[in-house]
């Protein structure tokens, strides 16, 4: 059931909720800071999922029945339910695809062959992930269009003074990161939004960092595209949304080709079903589906304020914390912050500081983190990112440093 959004939480029960967390790692107690790349699942989770292949199992929109009608009503309200999650006009707003990265693919190859032409411009920023720039870059190549970008400063934040000179009438996108997965950037998607539709453009939201922890409504962000995955929500792998303003979507042509997303076939040509049903072609991932929407009744049970505040405080308190290691430098802004640092230390490449860690039940990921072009902006091979969700605490953190302070004597 969808449950009231609370004021305040009891985060000790909340980490109860997470079978996995009492795990040990290399003989210690699991520390998970890797929530940026999937987060946890809690136990009601896990349950949706064995409901539905204990109690549901068929594929959706095809039969007649007990069990088809059953699998077709369960995915059909967790549409509705991501609809009403992220404030969407109408549950045929909201497409079901593999996460973020195909959810923007699918706008790329059907919107943007549509619509793009020879000499239009794309506007991306530099603090992107791969996935909302290699689809673009291909599209770009396809087509003739130029990709531009808004830089990025040294403190994480989005050069927003060169905007005007960037976004002008030859833009046909702007699309842009809600939280930077690499420095916590929290990026004013409202005005973003506005000022690319102020020249005539579409904007289009990367939110796999932010659908999990703050209030997404989109129609108050005025997006006209909006992308997250469920695997960093609580939800299982392999499931996510793509939102789409009503209109836009019916003016796409389909993606993929097959069964489900026609209204009939000639052996010559077809006739397609409306938006979204013609984005989703073959058997989509029903589990998932369901799996999500149960992840979203998690999630707002707890509330996303509540969340949001909890992450912040952790990030900022992480953030903080860290500076107290020799040769440390932590990226991103010093004041508000998505629920994760990224940090290079002196002492150790970040894939070492990362595998050290390991050995004492810290997960932490080091790497580029599908950020090269930010990486090479910012001179390091790649960072150190501890990652946050609402089932850690600041006892995790404090265990971190103990650990990085080891890995400095060790290292050093």
């Amino acid at each position: 059931m969808h449950k009231s959004i609370s004021s305040s939480a009891d985060w000790c029960a909340v980490r109860d909720d997470f079978p996995i967390l009492r795990e040990q790692s290399h003989g210690h107690p699991l520390i998970y800071f890797d929530s940026a790349a999937t987060s946890q699942k809690p136990r009601a989770v896990i349950d949706a999922l064995r409901h539905y292949y204990e109690h549901q199992n068929a594929n959706v929109h095809r039969g007649l029945h007990l069990l088809s009608s059953r699998a077709t009503e369960a995915y059909e309200e967790s549409r509705r339910r991501v609809a009403e999650y992220i404030g969407a006009a109408s549950a045929d707003e909201i497409v079901f695809t593999r996460g973020t990265t195909e959810s923007i693919n699918l706008v790329a190859q059907a919107w943007g062959e549509k619509f793009i032409r020879e000499g239009d411009v794309i506007l991306l920023t530099e603090m992107e992930h791969h996935s909302n720039l290699v689809p673009w870059q291909l599209l770009a190549e396809r087509t003739g269009a130029r990709l531009r970008f808004v830089p990025v400063h040294d403190d994480g934040t989005l050069a927003l003074d060169q905007l005007s000179s960037l976004l002008n009438s030859e833009v046909k996108l702007f699309a842009f990161t809600h939280i930077s997965n690499s420095l916590g950037t929290i990026n004013p998607v409202a005005e973003l939004c506005a000022q690319a539709h102020a020249v005539g453009a579409l904007a289009l939201v990367d939110a796999a960092q932010s659908a999990g922890h703050l209030p997404i409504d989109v129609r108050e962000l005025g997006c006209d595209f909006l992308a997250f995955s469920g695997h960093k929500m609580c939800g299982p792998t392999g499931i996510g949304a793509l939102y789409g303003r009503a209109g836009i979507l019916d003016s796409m042509p389909p993606w993929h080709g097959g069964g489900e997303m026609i209204v009939s076939v000639r052996l010559e040509k077809s006739a397609f079903k409306k938006a979204p049903h013609r984005f989703e072609a073959g058997t989509p991932n029903i589990a998932g589906a369901i799996g999500l929407a149960a992840a979203i009744d998690y999630i707002e049970g707890i509330g996303r304020p509540a969340i949001f505040e909890h992450d912040s405080h952790l990030a900022r308190y992480a953030a903080e914390r860290l500076t107290e290691l020799p040769g440390m430098r932590v990226f991103g802004p010093t004041e508000e912050r998505g629920a994760l640092v990224g940090f290079v230390i002196d002492a150790a490449h970040p894939h070492d500081l990362t595998t050290f860690a390991d050995q004492y039940g810290l997960a932490l990921r080091g790497g580029h983190h599908c950020n090269q072009p930010l990486m090479r902006r910012f001179g390091v091979p790649g960072t150190t990112r501890a990652s946050f969700y609402f089932y850690n605490t600041t006892q995790e953190i404090d265990r971190m440093i103990e650990i990085l302070k080891a890995a400095v004597r060790f290292f050093s």
